[in-house]
């Protein structure tokens, strides 16, 4: 996917729903995954998602032992649709998953170029460059001076 020009470059991100329920769970503000969010709201980070991957996100953040405020959740997924990439069809893939549902993030990924897979599950996923933890994404954009 490539810029308008004029406008800043910013890193496509599909985020597997771990890493929101990790960032909505943590009180340090400066973890990899709560600085994720931080970098959707600057600009830095374009988030990337289908409908399947939204309804996943309304799923489990919603999920009542987590006890997440509806409001936050509903201001992140609202963040996440007016700030990122609705892909409405996605590549097939034929890599084999141990969870099928991890399989919509994978090809939504391989719909966009240039894009990385964000999770904090690396062994469900192919082992892939563009398959990232946090961590790994937050020193990706350190590389690439954005941050």
């Amino acid at each position: 996917m490539k810029e308008e020009e004029g406008q800043t470059k910013r890193i496509c991100v599909v985020l597997d729903t771990n890493v929101l329920v990790a960032a909505l769970i943590t009180s340090n503000p400066m973890s990899p995954t709560a600085q994720i969010i931080t970098f959707f709201y600057k600009g830095i980070l374009k988030p990337v998602y289908n409908d399947k991957i939204i309804e996943e996100y309304l799923d489990v953040l919603n999920r009542k032992h987590f006890n997440f405020n509806p409001k936050i959740v509903e201001e992140l997924i609202n963040t996440v649709q007016a700030l990122g990439l609705n892909i409405k069809e996605t590549v097939k893939t034929d890599e084999i998953f141990q969870d099928p549902d991890d399989i919509v993030f994978y090809e939504v990924r391989m719909s966009v170029e240039d894009s990385y897979l964000v999770t904090g599950n690396q062994k469900h996923f192919p082992v892939k460059p563009f398959v990232v933890t946090p961590k790994q994404m937050l020193e990706i954009l350190k590389e690439k001076n954005l941050i």
